[in-house]
C-alpha cells in the first residue's frame, strides 16, 4: 500500500540510492507531481536556505529577482535530499522546523507559506554515529527515518551482477546502436571477482565503456578497462564455483518466473534451449 511517510535511504556511494528514491516516488500517490532533488553536498551552506525556501527581490545583495525555493517547486510532490548527512546543524534546525510545522518564509519576506511535500533523504554516512558525535540532530533523524532502507554494496550481492550488467548492456547497445548482445564467460568471471568499490555506478560505467569499444556480439576482456583484468590462476577455482552459483541462481529465477517452461526461461536468459538444458544438467538442476 502506498504511504506518504518520510524515508531515509542509506548506502555507499554508487549503490543506487537516487534510483530507489525515484522508484519510491513513482509508486506513491504523489507520482503525478515532481520529485525535486537537493544535493546537500554541492550547495554551499550560505546559499542553501535560499535554495530551499526561496527569496524575495532585494533580500540580499545579489537577489535581483524573486525566486521560488525547492519546497514551493515540489508542492504536491516530493523533495529528495541527497547526502543529507552533509547539512550543517544550523540548516538542520531550519529544516526540522518546516517538517514539524509545515510552514516556512522566503528570505526577505514575513509571509508564512504552507508546504505539502514528501521527504525522501539519502546518505552514505552512519547518521547514528553522527548523532553521537553531535554533527546530526537526533530529532531530525527520527523525523526523517520513519522508514529506513539500507542498500548493501554490490560486493555483497554478487548474484545481481549478471542481471545488472545485462540491463546496462541492453541500454547502451541501444543508445550507441551497437549489435552487442552479451558477455563472454571470462568477462563475467572478471565482473564476479571484482570488488566494485564504486558499486552499481562503477559497473554501469564499465559496461558503457565496453559497449563503446566492442566490435563483436559479445563483450570480451579486450573491451574492458585495464583495471578489470582476468583473475589470477590461484583464484580460478574459487571464481569458477562462484560463477556456477550465480548461473544456478539466474536459471532458477528464470524457471520460477516462467512457471518451469524451459523454452521460455531460455529465451528470458538469452540462450539456446540446448545450452540451458546442458547448464541445468551440469549444475544439477531438476525441473
Amino acid at each position: 500500500m502506498a504511504t506518504d511517510v518520510s524515508v531515509v535511504i542509506v548506502g555507499e556511494s554508487g549503490t543506487g540510492k537516487e534510483l530507489v528514491a525515484g522508484e519510491i516516488h513513482a509508486r506513491s500517490a504523489r507520482a503525478g507531481h515532481k520529485l525535486v532533488k537537493v544535493n546537500c553536498a554541492a550547495i554551499p551552506d550560505a546559499l542553501l536556505e535560499s535554495e530551499l525556501f526561496g527569496h524575495e527581490r532585494g533580500a540580499f545583495t545579489d537577489a535581483k529577482d524573486t525566486r521560488v525555493g525547492k519546497f514551493e517547486a515540489a508542492a504536491g510532490g516530493g523533495l529528495f535530499f541527497d547526502e543529507i548527512g552533509e547539512l550543517s546543524t544550523v540548516t538542520q534546525a531550519k529544516l526540522l522546523r518546516v517538517l514539524q510545522e509545515g510552514e516556512f518564509e522566503r528570505l526577505g519576506s514575513n509571509e508564512t507559506r504552507s508546504t505539502d511535500v514528501r521527504i525522501i533523504a539519502a546518505t552514505n554516512k552512519d547518521l547514528e554515529a553522527s548523532i553521537r558525535e553531535g554533527s546530526f540532530r537526533e530529532d531530525l533523524y527520527y523525523r526523517l527515518s520513519v522508514v529506513k532502507l539500507e542498500l548493501p554494496p554490490l560486493r555483497e550481492r554478487r548474484t545481481d551482477i549478471p542481471l545488472l550488467a545485462q540491463h546496462f548492456l541492453d541500454k547502451f547497445a541501444t543508445l550507441y546502436e551497437k549489435d552487442v548482445v552479451g558477455f563472454t564467460e571470462s568477462v563475467m568471471r572478471v565482473f564476479l571477482n571484482h570488488s566494485w568499490p564504486g558499486n552499481i555506478r562503477e559497473l554501469k560505467n564499465a559496461v558503457e565503456r565496453a559497449v563503446i569499444f566492442c566490435d563483436a556480439r559479445y563483450v570480451s576482456e579486450n573491451d574492458l578497462p585495464q583495471q578489470y583484468e582476468q583473475v589470477s590462476d590461484t583464484l580460478d577455482e574459487r571464481m569458477g564455483n562462484l560463477h556456477d552459483s550465480v548461473n544456478r541462481e539466474m536459471i532458477l529465477r528464470a524457471l520460477q518466473r516462467c512457471n518451469g517452461v524451459k523454452s521460455e526461461a531460455a529465451a528470458l536468459l538469452r540462450m539456446h534451449r540446448k545450452t540451458l538444458y546442458n547448464k541445468m544438467k551440469r549444475l544439477g538442476i531438476n525441473s
